[in-house]
């Protein structure tokens, strides 16, 4: 049996490295910030201060789970061990709705940008967008890891650009130019609408920051996830401080804050009053550059999330099928449709669809930070130190703060007319991704349960299909009571499937073959060891991972007398939820028994 290709390139720390400093860095720092300074005045950039420190913090938190506990999930799995099944759930069917959004959305401002230079249909030029983003992400992970590479790149060094330029400008190594700062206090003073207008813009800020936390998830699909994830939380804090702060800071300083231009596009009017030439066709390009990035990481994060969520038995199974190159191909294209889907609703209704989507997904991102917090919170009480490397700072004072701070965003949110309505609607989609939870958690225990059929006269071959159970005591009793008579031939087939092999929750797409063929041949092994031993002759086959293709692939070949099928109880059992035992009899017409096994292939329950 030949192992399946996986992936030979994962992410490198160069693009991992550049990810971590251009994640932080959304076309809202571009855009955005010109509505935040129009709003609050020349203190501006303490409000993107105060937002920054909720992300440092926030960050921080992750390192020490990440750290303590790698895993392919991230925050969605520390959720689960902290809080329950129902916050993972949460986390992790919460943040891809977040993303998929999010993709929808950045493929149509794309496609805004195009129609500054060209007249081209909206919807053409974001299906371009769309279909490039996905195309890139099949490919390989490493793809997806060079076009960030390089997307993150051209953000970072028109940031950089811009701080080195503004600073001589302002400080009067500029040509022609003496230092000046009076537009910090010259139009109405330093907070000219009060200090209050502070926090408010906060919610504004915060948004534009999202996006510190997917190295957590690309560490994943490195070498080194541990090193990979405590240094990129601890660079977030030199990445907000110069790259927002500094900026901001520098924008009220060129600029008069009530600046017609602030207000449109403050990077443009800067570069402007500092007489660079062309700087509206320049911003626009690095403008069209960080919403390609900020698409092309959704797309990952967001089919990342899925593949978990499959692995945990919270998404269809076939979500965390992995190609050739190790990457989850179903997970990126069902992520790509609802896209597309919020691409469509945008051209068809964008005042009432496509409205209704963006407010829905509002308030989401705060509702992850907040189970993040509460379950570092609660983990960390659960940890030794001993076993910590990485440690959130002051605990547990600044991991209560930073929780507090943001449920004081969500009241920020319910205390403004304008932004109530996205509060309303994510609580609303919370709502849902909860029903859907309790409605799942009763499918489950609630199915009805039947009296295996039991065959007639003595079966002389056996077919076995099994997986987390192959090696059960319950399994291997009930072979050995049907192999009584020592003249019993068997055939044992596990499938090749990550979800059931526990591969898919160990590990991602770059490895998740490899781990699954290892994983179903020790148990194959295992099990054909001891029915050798017991019961004479067995043979054994690794199958489809799809278990009614795999038993039906057997039988042909094998022609049983009896079918034997193992799987574990209901509540935990993916097999019981979709019916393959009654598919199983109602596709065959040889007797079929069913053997619910109480204790996990490698160790007992």
């Amino acid at each position: 049996m030949s192992a399946e290709p996986t992936l030979k390139k994962a992410l490198n720390q160069r693009q991992l490295t550049m990810i971590a400093i251009g994640g932080v860095i959304g076309a809202g720092l571009f855009v955005g910030s010109g509505v935040v300074i129009g709003d609050t005045g020349p203190g501006a950039f303490l409000t993107y201060g105060m937002a920054g420190v909720l992300i440092i913090m926030v960050m921080r938190m992750l390192a020490e789970m990440a750290v303590a506990n790698p895993s392919t999930g991230s925050f969605a799995d520390y959720s689960r061990n902290a809080l329950g099944h129902w916050a993972g759930f949460s986390v992790g069917w919460l943040y891809w709705y977040f993303w998929v959004i999010v993709v929808g959305f950045e493929a149509i401002a794309g496609a805004k940008i195009v129609q500054y230079w060209f007249d081209v249909p909206l919807w053409l030029s974001a299906l371009i967008f769309m279909v490039l983003m996905t195309a890139t992400n099949l490919f390989s992970v490493a793809s997806y890891g060079e076009f960030e590479f390089w997307f993150a790149g051209i953000k970072v060094a028109a940031i950089i650009a811009f701080i080195a330029l503004g600073a001589a400008f302002v400080f009067g190594l500029w040509p022609g130019k003496s230092a000046d700062f009076s537009n910090l206090t010259s139009h109405g003073g330093f907070m000219p609408l009060g200090f209050s207008v502070i926090t408010v813009g906060i919610v504004t800020v915060i948004f534009s920051m999202v996006g510190a936390e997917i190295a957590t998830i690309a560490a994943a699909e490195s070498s080194d996830p541990e090193r990979a994830v405590a240094k990129a939380a601890n660079s977030v804090i030199l990445r907000i401080l110069v790259f927002y702060v500094g900026a901001v800071l520098l924008l009220v300083t060129i600029l008069p804050w009530d600046d017609e231009g602030v207000a449109a596009s403050p990077f443009v009017a800067a570069f402007t009053e500092m007489g660079i030439p062309y700087a509206d066709h320049i911003m626009n390009a690095v403008v069209l550059t960080a919403v390609l990035s900020c698409l092309n990481s959704g797309m990952y994060t967001a089919s990342r999330m899925l593949f978990v969520l499959a692995a945990r038995r919270e998404a269809p199974p076939a979500l965390v099928k992995v190609t050739r190159r190790g990457v989850p191909a179903n997970a990126i294209l069902a992520s790509s449709v609802i896209g597309f889907l919020c691409v469509i609703a945008a051209a068809v209704s964008p005042d009432t669809i496509f409205a209704f989507l963006l407010n829905s997904s509002g308030a989401i991102i705060l509702f992850v930070y907040l189970l993040i917090s509460i379950s570092q919170i609660v983990l960390r009480y659960r940890t030794p130190d001993s076993e910590l490397r990485v440690k959130m700072w002051l605990f547990p004072v600044l991991s209560i703060l930073t929780a507090l701070g943001i449920v004081a965003i969500l009241v920020q949110m319910f205390i403004d007319t304008e932004l109530r309505s996205q509060l309303v609607l994510s609580l609303l989609s919370w709502a849902v991704v909860l029903l859907l939870f309790v409605a799942n958690k009763w499918f489950v225990k609630k199915r009805p349960t039947r009296d295996d059929d039991k065959p007639t006269g003595t079966p002389h071959r056996v077919l076995v299909l099994a997986n987390q159970t192959v090696d059960s005591d319950e399994l291997l009793a009930e072979l050995n009571q049907i192999g009584v008579d020592k003249e019993t031939e068997y055939l044992v087939v596990v499938p090749r499937s990550p979800v059931d092999t526990g591969a898919a929750a160990t590990h991602g797409p770059r490895d998740v073959s490899e781990a699954t063929e290892q994983a179903a041949t020790e148990r194959l092994e295992t099990t054909l060891a001891a029915l050798r031993s017991d019961s004479g002759s067995a043979e054994g086959e690794l199958g489809d991972e799809r278990p009614l293709r795999a038993l039906a692939s057997a039988v042909e070949k094998f022609g049983p007398d009896q079918i034997v099928i193992s799987t574990l109880p209901p509540e935990f059992s993916a097999w019981q939820r979709f019916d393959l035992v009654e598919r199983a009899r109602a596709q065959f017409t040889i007797p079929v028994t069913h053997v619910v096994a109480k204790s996990v292939a490698g160790r007992g329950v």
